[in-house]
């Protein structure tokens, strides 16, 4: 682990620690206790079972366009890519940690570059896209429930939605124009350079490039794999719901009724798309604290402490733990992989 991801680790237990001091402090602990004793078994495993589809759900698709691009490459190694994505951009603000951990495992799975970058750009996008559709749905259909349940946290969900967004239009400008983009990033920078804000930095630049000619390419690879982009598409709708949903389980696992379903999902929808963008390692603290906001009116006295800690240490924090495991294990394994022949001539090449 280098330097960054381990002052990310540090600051991702520190804020672990604060989040529970605060969420714990002044509550009657018998009485969470007892909620969290009231969930049935059958609904506790669904959410299980829920949160594991979510993160799978997305080595699924990158095995699925992968294999449109003609690679070889199993299930499981994507299901792995997957996990190993989940906890780098549990553990970094902004979850920039995920992807370029992903490229880097594909890579050592005998994955080429090219492909493996389209195909996590794409992936990204259209989960960026999802969640941006389902704001605007949520924000056209559901306003007066919206601004009753968020209450003083309306606002993130408004700055939520147009980060989003703003980086789904600023991705999709780069893929369609990317010589226009390069103009943009030349003028820009010297600017910036005028005004002393940035140095001279002509790696950076030629990152910046690069990054827009890869995201050209996918949109290339949208062109050509239109049937497989609408399927993904509507995977990801199904993948992002799965999540909404075990709040859901959560609740009717307690006995609790009185809230529809789809109330309950679509005020969960709210949460991640107010705390998505926010510069938080794994978006801790504010998630809790505006869940026992917006869920105050959903579940009755310690019920709503207990549902968090529950749904939150089910949908983050053990899904973060397993893929610590997945993490360490293929870390492990790229450390102790004997050398061979094959091996030791790419590494000759690269």
């Amino acid at each position: 682990m280098n330097r960054k991801n381990i002052i990310s680790a540090v600051l991702f237990l520190l804020l672990m620690a604060i989040t529970f001091y605060v969420i714990f402090r002044n509550n009657d602990m018998g009485e969470i206790l007892k909620y969290i004793g009231r969930l049935q078994p059958f609904y506790l495993v669904a959410a299980i079972l829920t949160g594991l589809f979510f993160v799978s759900a997305e080595g699924m698709m990158i095995c699925y366009l992968l294999r449109a691009l003609r690679s070889s490459v199993s299930l499981w190694t994507c299901l792995k890519i997957s996990f190993i994505g989940f906890f780098y951009c549990g553990i970094t603000p902004s979850a920039t940690g995920g992807q370029p951990m992903q490229l880097y495992h594909l890579k050592k799975s005998g994955q080429k570059i090219a492909d493996s970058t389209v195909v996590l750009m794409t992936v990204a996008l259209i989960y960026k896209l999802v969640l941006v559709l389902i704001g605007l749905g949520i924000l056209v259909f559901w306003y007066p429930s919206l601004k009753l349940y968020l209450k003083e946290y309306l606002y993130l969900f408004y700055l939520g939605l147009l980060l989003n967004g703003g980086l789904v239009a600023v991705l999709l400008f780069v893929m369609i124009s990317p010589r226009c983009f390069g103009r943009i990033v030349v003028r820009g920078e010297g600017l910036l350079l005028k005004l002393r804000i940035l140095k001279p930095d002509q790696e950076r630049r030629q990152k910046l490039f690069e990054l827009s000619d890869r995201y050209h390419d996918a949109v290339v690879f949208f062109l050509q794999h239109k049937r497989h982009i609408a399927l993904v598409t509507l995977f990801t709708f199904l993948q992002r719901f799965t999540v909404f949903f075990l709040t859901w389980l959560i609740y009717r696992g307690m006995g609790l009724t009185g809230h529809s379903m789809m109330a309950v999902v679509m005020i969960q929808a709210t949460v991640y798309i107010s705390v998505d963008m926010l510069p938080l390692p794994g978006s801790q603290g504010i998630t809790e604290l505006m869940y026992k906001t917006v869920f105050s009116a959903i579940f009755p006295g310690a019920a709503l402490t207990a549902s968090m800690c529950v749904t939150r240490g089910i949908n983050f924090y053990f899904l973060l733990i397993i893929s610590a495991l997945i993490s360490a294990v293929a870390a492990l394994r790229l450390h102790t992989a004997p050398l061979t022949p094959e091996s030791c001539s790419h590494g000759m090449r690269s």
